[in-house]
């Protein structure tokens, strides 16, 4: 391909659509308020979502634990450890990688860290068990407030008969993230994490399988991955970077040989909830390890993950839309481009620090090329799309009116006191109406292969989740300052 073809491509892919520049300072504030809005529990005094209330006090009581609090992943009012820990993972990733861009907003990113990590220290706290859900997938069948969940609900755990080495090597990976992040301002919360962390992560290795086994059709309706040893590897890098104890380098490179295997069919390029491949090459790619391996290793296997993406590389492995975003098979279309835009920055500084550059064949890829793709992925998000929407709600002048959320979508406690059933809300799922309760800053799953958005309750595409916001936290902090 000639260069001036690539410059045409790459030109059409980020053409403008006359929208205006993104703000990106105030889709980060909304950004965060997107969590608040997700807590389950005891709602503090600070709580800046007001339509919100207490929800969900009761929660372990049948089984004499405590597991109230935390958040609810997305529009069902479940509680998934597993969609919890990786969003929890990627905000401490976050504030470790551009804390220093959020200003005023710090506080709130670790707030948001904090009480999903205080609920996994809850859900770890069993001996033998490791409770990965709070509630049951009820859909449409049952369309109903947080506020009114007042009876008791549906728990899974994991355990030595029934392991589940993926949703707790995830926890494994939260904790010890957000160890990181506590270890200057709260040093005694930060060595509990740490501790549990390495605890937890030798429950999920010496009982080895993936949950969705004994507890998929629960906790997977959509599907989960059948392998965890990407999992177990994600949490002993971060267990590495935690403490720099060698027990961990060997472990990754004793290990590392199992996940090779699958590199050869693309994996090293997926990244998510399910798949965290990408993530440990670039992640380690960043520590100095002692072992020269590092080096060879990693940073092949994240230049050619830099390399799939890009459209101008000749080996690109990913789908367009018309308007630049990027759609890999899989989950939701801005899953994707939230998580790979933040892992793009992150190596892009990488590279930056070394003074290296990325050789796609005869392309040079260079940091400020990865700051640009990325950038291109977050503008269209905010609506820079040829439907001129913003995929976030109550970002800019049009945004989705009737995503699939039950709290969103009905009315809350101060407008109906009187408690609202399952079935009673169904007549708020089947309306037209917008949402009454404006879910400020929640990313929903974006549009479908042929880039069509469907503004309706019906589509899991109008779900917002966790998982699809909170690498987008580190990537608003970092565009929205002068560099």
């Amino acid at each position: 391909m000639s260069k001036f073809l690539i410059l045409i491509f790459v030109v059409l892919l980020g053409s403008t659509h006359g929208v205006a520049l993104s703000d990106y300072g105030d889709a980060l504030t909304k950004s965060l308020l997107f969590f608040e809005a997700q807590r389950s529990g005891k709602l503090p005094e600070s709580q800046r979502v007001k339509w919100r209330q207490d929800s969900s006090l009761r929660d372990g009581f049948q089984a004499h634990v405590d597991l109230v609090g935390g958040y609810y992943s997305g529009g069902d009012n479940i509680k998934s450890s597993s969609e919890m820990a990786h969003s929890i993972t990627m905000l401490s990733w976050s504030v470790q990688e551009f804390g220093s861009y959020m200003e005023s907003e710090l506080q709130y990113t670790k707030d948001a860290i904090r009480r999903g990590t205080d609920f996994l220290l809850k859900a770890t706290n069993s001996p033998g068990f490791v409770y990965v859900q709070v509630g049951n997938h009820s859909g449409q069948n049952c369309w109903q407030r947080p506020e009114d969940l007042d009876g008791p609900r549906r728990l899974y755990k994991v355990s030595k008969q029934f392991p589940g080495s993926d949703v707790t090597a995830e926890i494994a990976s939260a904790l010890a993230s957000s160890s990181i992040v506590f270890r200057h301002t709260d040093p005694a919360y930060s060595a509990k994490l740490l501790e549990r962390s390495e605890k937890i992560f030798e429950f999920a290795d010496e009982n080895r399988g993936p949950y969705i086994i004994s507890l998929g059709p629960w906790v997977c309706p959509v599907g989960c991955s059948a392998e965890y040893e990407d999992e177990l590897i994600w949490a002993v890098a971060w267990l590495y970077r935690a403490t720099k104890l060698e027990k961990y380098q060997n472990y990754i490179f004793q290990n590392m040989s199992k996940l090779e295997a699958s590199f050869a069919n693309g994996s090293f390029a997926e990244f998510g909830l399910n798949n965290k491949h990408a993530g440990i090459n670039v992640l380690l790619s960043k520590l100095n390890m002692t072992d020269t391996r590092s080096s060879h290793l990693f940073l092949s296997y994240a230049d050619k993950w830099v390399c799939s993406l890009l459209p101008e590389s000749g080996t690109s492995s990913v789908s367009f839309l018309q308007g630049g975003l990027l759609f890999k098979q899989g989950g939701s279309s801005l899953e994707h481009a939230t998580a790979l835009s933040f892992l793009l920055l992150v190596y892009g500084r990488t590279l930056g620090q070394a003074r290296r550059q990325v050789h796609c064949g005869e392309t040079i890829v260079t940091p400020e090329r990865l700051t640009e793709f990325a950038r291109s992925q977050v503008d269209y998000i905010l609506g820079n799309n040829p439907l001129g929407i913003s995929f976030m709600v109550g970002y800019g002048n049009k945004y989705p009116q009737r995503i699939r959320h039950k709290g969103s979508s009905l009315p809350s406690k101060s407008i109906h006191p009187k408690r609202i059933d399952c079935k009673e809300g169904l007549s708020y799922y089947n309306s037209s109406d917008p949402n009454p309760n404006l879910l400020i800053g929640a990313v929903v799953g974006g549009p479908d292969i042929n880039g069509v958005y469907d503004d309706s309750r019906d589509s899991v595409h109008s779900e917002p989740k966790m998982y699809i916001n909170a690498p987008l936290v580190g990537v608003l902090a970092y565009l929205k300052s002068p560099h």
